[in-house]
């Protein structure tokens, strides 16, 4: 399937773009948001950062136009200043993240993160290091396959899988997306294999999740941004899963609200000031014809906030 950014014009309007600014595109990708902000540019720089080498290989050959305008890092968007400041930049006018996995990462097959295609189970965005998907399934407690179900895929049988996973790992090793996906299958009431939603998917999603320990990544990095943004810099960030979007959501009123201290204190000593204002009150989502295009896109939020 081809790579199309998602939300790609409401990325780009938003970030309200200056061409001789400097800006961050956290998660790289194929480069399809990265390409329009360097069409932009004119004087300016773009700071790309990707933790998929392969991501980072790809985008820039495909960005070859730009590469005077481009800096590619390879890392992960949690250590968002570290990066910047390993290439001399302390602070920047806008920041872009589109969180989860890429179309270009669920089509290819060795991937392992597809349960469409039969591969070995490997999930890792950054294959130089963690656990694999295989180490999840074939050496993690039942109990804690359990919960990474219920908590980050809404799985309502996460217990009968974790429990066939267990039973299943005693005798044979599980390799493979299809061996994974038979017993999913075999965990779950025939009603459940008939939803039109694909019985892998929550699971998928929640390892993936896991492996690549992409909330506390995201926690990370929000705790980050304020102090990278200049005056007047925008923070755009897509999520397509619910806990991402709560991530986003709640840091943004945070750093909106000021004040911390209890209602009843008759004046304020904490001292803190808003440093964010929000742009979007509710998050952007895809429209009918993006929808049409690109029907991944559906559960994408953009949410908008600009440095104070």
């Amino acid at each position: 399937m081809e790579h199309l950014p998602v939300l790609l014009d409401e990325c780009i309007e938003g970030l309200k773009i200056k061409p001789s600014g400097t800006y961050v595109d956290g998660t790289l990708g194929r480069g399809g948001h990265s390409g329009q902000i360097a069409k932009k540019l004119s004087s300016g720089k773009l700071v790309a950062i990707d933790r998929d080498a392969d991501a980072l290989e790809e985008a820039s050959v495909l960005l070859s136009d730009y590469k005077d305008k481009i800096v590619f890092l390879h890392g992960n968007f949690s250590d968002i200043s570290a990066l910047l400041a390993s290439s001399g930049y302390n602070n920047v006018d806008g920041i872009l993240f589109d969180f989860g996995v890429s179309s270009p990462q669920l089509d290819n097959g060795d991937r392992g993160f597809s349960y469409m295609q039969d591969a070995p189970l490997d999930m890792r965005m950054d294959r130089s290091c963690g656990e694999s998907a295989y180490d999840a399934v074939n050496n993690w407690p039942q109990e804690k396959l359990r919960k990474v179900f219920s908590e980050y895929g809404e799985e309502r049988y996460a217990g009968s899988i974790a429990r066939a996973i267990v039973k299943k790992r005693e005798s044979h090793s599980i390799k493979t997306t299809f061996d994974l996906n038979n017993i999913i299958f075999s965990a779950i009431p025939a009603s459940a294999r008939r939803e039109p939603q694909h019985p892998s998917k929550r699971c998928f999603q929640a390892l993936r999740i896991a492996i690549n320990d992409e909330l506390s990544s995201i926690s990370e990095m929000l705790q980050q941004v304020t102090k990278l943004l200049n005056s007047g810099g925008r923070i755009c960030a897509i999520s397509f899963h619910s806990l991402e979007d709560r991530l986003v959501k709640s840091f943004f009123a945070s750093q909106v609200s000021g004040c911390t201290c209890p209602g009843d204190f008759p004046v304020c000593i904490c001292g803190f000031a808003p440093t964010l204002k929000l742009i979007t009150k509710k998050p952007i989502t895809p429209g009918n014809d993006e929808l049409h295009k690109n029907p991944r896109s559906r559960s994408a939020k953009l949410r908008i906030a600009e440095r104070i």
